[in-house]
């Protein structure tokens, strides 16, 4: 099994002259240090002195520790401008601010980050928890969902976890109610859709296994490394499980490229979009 993870050498940090400016600022620059990267920072709008005068400011109140900062000023639709510097730069992870439940958060995701997850080439970080103090993250969530996708998406998981000093993964391996296929009728009934479930329960988590085995000893010893099985609807359940038990960090397949089916029926990640749970890592494996 050829499994392998991205590095995080280019962060693209899109911002705006929001009331969170300088704490995104501060919690992206802390990502970087922790990856070693070189910092691009994006303002799609206007170059002004006077703005020009607010982030070079932030920036040195911040003090960065000699890290490589390069700021971009371009006009145009976000969207496209930001989809463009992420192609021309070479971008690894594109940084954004969110809002977790406001209205004006699902207007924010629905028009800007959601576009973006399906038309970027590369992966995104959607922060709605950032800290003036660092907080430490301790444990990620990832799917284990049987897609091609999803064992790059585990190693880059734990790519993420060692770099950021975190102690435990879960892997959760969301199963469709449907693949049960029996209907709970009485007392027999219930007792064969339990057999089934533990079936499904057993062959997922021996899929997941071969993956975590099949990735460097070096990058899985230090991990506490748990299996979660969870029957229900692909994105929600998920989502749910991360924000019962306080992950610190959700990592989730990026979603394909949009198409006329996905606006009739939702991607499993529009539920999390809906409602984030914790900060959202979403991993492109694609080139």
């Amino acid at each position: 099994m050829n499994i392998g993870h991205q590095s995080f050498k280019k962060i693209l940090f899109g911002f705006a002259f929001s009331p969170k400016l300088k704490i995104n600022l501060l919690e992206t620059i802390r990502i970087a240090h922790f990856f070693n990267a070189k910092l691009i920072l994006l303002h799609v709008g206007e170059k002004t002195k006077e703005n020009e005068n607010k982030i070079n400011a932030l920036i040195q109140d911040i003090e960065p520790n000699g890290l490589s900062i390069d700021i971009q000023w371009k006009e145009g639709k976000p969207i496209k401008t930001i989809r463009k510097i992420c192609d021309e730069f070479k971008i690894d992870l594109l940084v954004l601010g969110a809002l977790q439940h406001e209205n004006m958060y699902r207007f924010y995701v629905g028009s800007i980050a959601r576009k973006l997850t399906r038309q970027v080439s590369c992966s995104v970080l959607l922060l709605i928890r950032p800290s003036e103090v660092r907080v430490p993250c301790n444990h990620l969530v990832v799917n284990g969902l049987n897609a091609p996708d999803t064992p790059n998406t585990i190693a880059n998981a734990f790519y993420v976890a060692n770099t950021l000093g975190a102690k435990q993964i879960t892997i959760v391996e969301e199963i469709l109610n449907k693949e049960i296929h029996v209907d709970v009728e009485d007392h027999r009934s219930l007792k064969r859709a339990s057999i089934i479930k533990e079936r499904l329960k057993n062959r997922e988590e021996s899929r997941v296994r071969k993956i975590v085995g099949a990735l460097p000893k070096i990058h899985t010893q230090s991990i506490n490394i748990k299996n979660q099985s969870i029957f229900g609807k692909r994105g929600y359940s998920i989502g749910h499980y991360a924000e019962v038990v306080r992950a610190d960090l959700l990592v989730m397949n990026a979603p394909s490229k949009s198409t006329i089916f996905d606006r009739i029926f939702p991607h499993d990640i529009e539920y999390i979009l809906s409602d984030l749970p914790t900060d959202l890592l979403i991993i492109r494996n694609e080139p």
